[in-house]
């Protein structure tokens, strides 16, 4: 589903290379330390970082110089990116209409949307009125909406405790499962690729090099990610 060859994204003093690939219905986790190209990789893919070398496949087309609204990917944010002013159900229709003109079965596609990330009444109320894992749950609810094949995911978990961790990923492996989506998962944390990715890609001083299973990755690393993971 997902096809990164040769690609190199020029961003400050470095440039990211990248070569990887994702099928669907996987979870791929991108792990590595601050600043060493992890998000650049999801930029990239959703058309915000232009490379300057290299291809990017979905579904076999090349994306080339596609904007970021012509790419078959929902990108989302660490922050959520809900706008503070609008309600559930507002915020939930602009992955639908941008210009928020929203039919009778629009309200029902995002009714359906809340209810299926466990948010169902909720589609009135502002973000400022919920708690942060329901501000996540209604970024996702909204991504699911666009109904698109590529999912990219930048820190999703991060500053949420132990519980809602496990509960959001439960719920993004479970819709990326049963939508056969292609999803890459930028994190820090090791613990969350065991709990729901399939491959691993180690993102070290700004090199990808393809993705192994999260099993065989973790517990048995080459010495750049073992020294990253705090192993010797």
């Amino acid at each position: 589903m997902i096809e990164v060859e040769g690609l190199q994204v020029p961003r400050g003093g470095f440039a990211l290379r990248a070569d990887l690939r994702v099928g669907p219905g996987e979870i791929c986790a991108v792990i590595g330390p601050s600043g060493a190209g992890k998000s650049t990789l999801l930029e990239a893919i959703a058309g915000f970082a232009p490379p300057s070398a290299g291809t990017i496949r979905v579904a076999g087309r090349d994306l080339g110089d596609a904007p970021p609204s012509d790419r078959p990917v929902t990108l989302l944010f660490q922050d959520h990116n809900l706008f503070p002013h609008l309600d559930l159900r507002r915020n939930l229709g602009l992955g639908l209409r941008g210009g928020l003109r929203l039919s009778a079965a629009d309200d029902m596609r995002i009714e359906a949307a809340l209810a299926e990330t466990g948010l169902a009444g909720l589609s009135a109320r502002r973000p400022d009125e919920l708690s942060g894992g329901q501000r996540r749950r209604a970024a996702l609810a909204r991504a699911l909406l666009r109904d698109r094949p590529v999912l990219l995911l930048d820190e999703p978990f991060e500053g949420l405790g132990p519980a809602l961790r496990e509960e959001l990923g439960d719920l993004i492996a479970a819709k990326t499962a049963e939508r056969g989506l292609a999803a890459l998962m930028v994190t820090h944390d090791p613990d969350d690729a065991r709990r729901i990715a399939a491959t691993v890609a180690p993102c070290l001083d700004g090199r990808i090099k393809g993705a192994r299973p999260t099993a065989e990755a973790l517990d048995r690393p080459d010495a750049a990610l073992a020294a990253y993971l705090g192993r010797r």
